[in-house]
């Protein structure tokens, strides 16, 4: 099975299209938020570790994440792969996604990059807090802050992956299908 990450600051996209690529290429989208929030609600052995956790307001340890994965792509049938969203976050994450991908003989394919224009991720991000009234969307500080924590803490993964030869830059700017049809062509590289 093919595994791809996709990222992309705060405002790039990557959630829309994710849900497109994996509707396309017969890919599970994986964001860890999503699945760490249904594990809790469905009061799994897993969920009720992590929302003790949680309650603490401590993060959950990336093992917890990873045996959560695990347990996502062992299940999965009948797929063409995975679409990790929001994880990894650090190299060290990177490298736990790695083993476990290898034990499983799957490796990451490709991380691909949604670059997109400062000033066009602060509107797309105001444009958003008037849509879904997200309180994090609204705040200009807040946004800043957002995007320049995404900077600091994915360039290091960023380069990791160069150095792997799986990093892909895709141009963010444009409309959404504008930009779903050049990562489109990225993915299909690898399905087909």
């Amino acid at each position: 099975m093919l595994n791809f990450l996709i990222f992309g600051p705060p405002g790039s996209g990557k959630g829309t299209q994710s849900v497109k690529l994996a509707e396309k290429f017969n890919l599970v989208h994986l964001s860890t938020g999503d699945m760490l929030r249904a594990e809790i609600a469905a009061k799994t052995e897993l969920g009720r570790k992590m929302g003790l956790i949680m309650e603490k307001g401590e993060l959950v340890p990336d093992e917890v994440v990873i045996e959560m994965i695990a347990g996502r792509t062992d299940r999965a049938e009948n797929v063409a792969g995975f679409l990790f969203d929001g994880f990894p976050r650090t190299v060290e994450q990177t490298h736990a996604l790695e083993k476990m991908l290898n034990d499983r003989k799957m490796k990451i394919d490709s991380m691909l990059v949604l670059e997109v224009d400062h000033e066009e991720l602060v509107k797309r991000l105001a444009g958003r807090a008037e849509l879904s009234g997200r309180p994090d969307d609204r705040d200009p500080a807040v946004i800043e802050n957002r995007i320049a924590v995404y900077r600091e803490k994915t360039e290091p993964i960023i380069n990791y992956s160069r150095e792997r030869g799986i990093y892909q830059p895709v141009n963010g700017m444009g409309s959404i299908e504008e930009i779903f049809e050049r990562l489109s062509v990225f993915v299909s590289k690898y399905i087909n």
